[in-house]
């Protein structure tokens, strides 16, 4: 049964100060375009039957650097969460004016709903079943916790429970018939 292959995008300088970065195209950080690299020689051998990329600078530029900037189609489904008005922001900036707030309980003001977020992930999901075998799918944290929830038959919002950082390949696929986790979070050396 074929496998998603998740990469969040390498580190960016707002992805260190804990900044909500949706829309905003920045370009990954010298470790951030180290750690794609590394990706790239993680995967070297692996074949896919789809590579699916976001928009977005970051996505795109890591997926470059693994070197399957050649065979990438973008998918505006694998963009990261629209922010809104707390783009650019950290959580504790915006506690300070709303408190208590989270982001998987209240969303973001003038953004996206979590669950318009998952219905973008789960029409990513759905194009990469329709490609036939494995598929390799750069993309942002948000947007790739919330497609682990949906690949699970979990809520969007249960997305919270599935930490994930910067650089990082992580794999859907199945036991039996039942859609599991095989690897998360794997940090690749430099």
């Amino acid at each position: 049964m074929p496998e998603l292959w998740l990469v969040r995008h390498g580190e960016t300088e707002w992805s260190l100060s804990g900044a909500h970065t949706g829309r905003t195209d920045i370009p990954l950080t010298a470790n951030g375009r180290a750690r794609a690299a590394a990706i790239g020689r993680y995967l070297a051998n692996r074949r896919f039957a789809g590579v699916f990329t976001s928009p977005l600078e970051r996505a795109r530029e890591t997926c470059t650097l693994a070197g399957f900037g050649n065979v990438a189609r973008i998918d505006p489904n694998l963009s990261e969460w629209d922010y809104g008005e707390y783009e650019g922001r950290t959580t504790a900036e915006i506690q300070s004016t709303v408190p208590g707030w989270s982001l998987w309980a209240d969303g973001p003001a003038g953004g996206e709903t979590v669950e318009q977020v998952a219905v973008r992930a789960e029409a990513a999901i759905a194009r990469a079943v329709e490609a036939g075998g494995d598929v390799l799918l750069f993309s942002h944290g948000h947007l790739l916790r919330i497609l682990t929830a949906r690949w699970l038959g979990l809520e969007p919002a249960d997305g919270r429970l599935f930490a994930l950082s910067t650089g990082t390949v992580s794999t859907l696929g199945y036991e039996h018939a039942a859609r599991v986790i095989i690897r998360w979070n794997l940090s690749l050396s430099e």
